[in-house]
């Protein structure tokens, strides 16, 4: 698929065919694509974590929970609830670790945010869907000890194939997005 082709057909992917498991190959010719991609002074400072079954849908459990415990939460981070129930619906869970360094903290996370957008459109080319999720970060000490590794959480990916056809989101036209410099 030609790479603008993938950029126009990308889509937040909530809902996927629970009858079809992705290929190992897929799952790491996702993370290879995360892999090649450019980061700053070439840190590389992601770190992918796959989960599937048990290990996956305990991590939207303790999105549940956190939500239970939290009754006091405004409105809008009820949204948490879905998030959890797109985790678990998902055949796959990329959580996405960075060391953390505090000195390298904002180029870090803008390499790892670009890591991430390289999944997305590799899950295109490869016809499967994904979605972003910055929610587990709620939960990220109590998912550092559920899988064993202390390490920053940035963000998940839920993938598989989809099972829905989102037309696309609206977007500001270009000119609302263009600066000019004064002067």
């Amino acid at each position: 698929m030609e790479l603008q082709k993938a950029i126009e057909s990308r889509r937040s992917i909530r809902r996927y065919d629970p009858d079809r498991p992705v290929e190992e190959e897929k799952i790491r010719a996702l993370l290879e694509s995360a892999r090649l991609c450019q980061s700053a002074h070439n840190r590389q400072p992601w770190r992918f974590m796959v989960l599937k079954g048990e290990k996956k849908d305990q991590i939207a459990g303790l999105l549940v929970r956190w939500l239970e415990e939290n009754p006091q939460l405004p409105g809008w981070l009820k949204a948490v609830r879905h998030s959890a129930e797109v985790i678990c619906q998902a055949p796959v869970l990329i959580l996405v670790f960075r060391e953390h360094d505090p000195d390298w903290e904002g180029s870090d996370l803008l390499s790892v945010g670009a890591a991430i957008e390289h999944i997305c459109l590799t899950a295109v080319e490869l016809g499967l869907g994904s979605v972003w999720l910055r929610d587990p970060v709620f939960v990220e000490e109590e998912i550092a000890d559920l899988v064993g590794w202390p390490l920053q959480l940035v963000s998940a990916l839920s993938v598989g194939y989809p099972a829905e056809d989102p037309g696309p989101r609206p977007r500001l036209p270009l000119d609302k997005l263009m600066l000019e410099p004064e002067g």
